[in-house]
């Protein structure tokens, strides 16, 4: 088994914390990671991806090429990386900052609205967790309770009071990918 994903969006979206949370979800049921972040010219409003693997065997590069799964949080990730999905591949995109189709029709879309999940549990810097919500429920890669102790990890003590918050959002966007 080996996962391999980008997660794109606009700097600030919390994309390299999704990153983080998968690999070290991966990392907690001792699987081989990679994480590859990427940032635009700017941290906050500038361009951010990361590149993802999760595997049961060894990896021999941290670069995706052709990737299992774009997750794009905003029109021009979606535009820059559905073209490097593999045949068949999965495109999870966030239906909120997104109304465009893609242009593909030999790949899995699945649309979700992580800003208005997000904001429904109240609030919308979550539609992160909702997307990465969304990868978890199709994927089914690596266990629901192993994201929520490497959020546990990876936000910072400051943000821990967050926790619960983030916990809902991320059902939330189990739930979205489900129906």
């Amino acid at each position: 088994m080996i996962k391999e994903i980008i997660i794109a969006g606009f700097g600030g979206q919390g994309v390299m914390l999704m990153g983080q949370i998968l690999a070290g979800a991966g990392m907690l049921e001792n699987k081989e990671v990679s994480w590859l972040p990427s940032y635009g010219p700017e941290m906050r409003g500038g361009t951010a991806n990361c590149h993802v693997i999760v595997s049961s065997e060894r990896i021999s590069s941290p670069f995706v090429g052709e990737p299992d799964v774009v997750v794009a949080m905003n029109l021009p990730s979606m535009d820059k990386f559905t073209p490097q999905l593999k045949k068949g591949g999965l495109l999870i995109i966030n239906s909120s900052l997104i109304d465009s189709e893609p242009q593909r029709q030999d790949i899995r879309v699945i649309k979700i609205p992580a800003n208005e999940l997000a904001a429904e549990v109240g609030s919308d810097r979550a539609a992160n967790m909702v997307a990465l919500g969304a990868v978890v429920e199709k994927l089914k890669f690596v266990e629901v309770d192993s994201i929520i102790s490497s959020l546990k990890d990876n936000l910072p003590e400051r943000h821990h009071r967050l926790i619960p918050l983030n916990e809902e959002a991320i059902k939330r966007g189990m739930d979205a990918a489900r129906e």
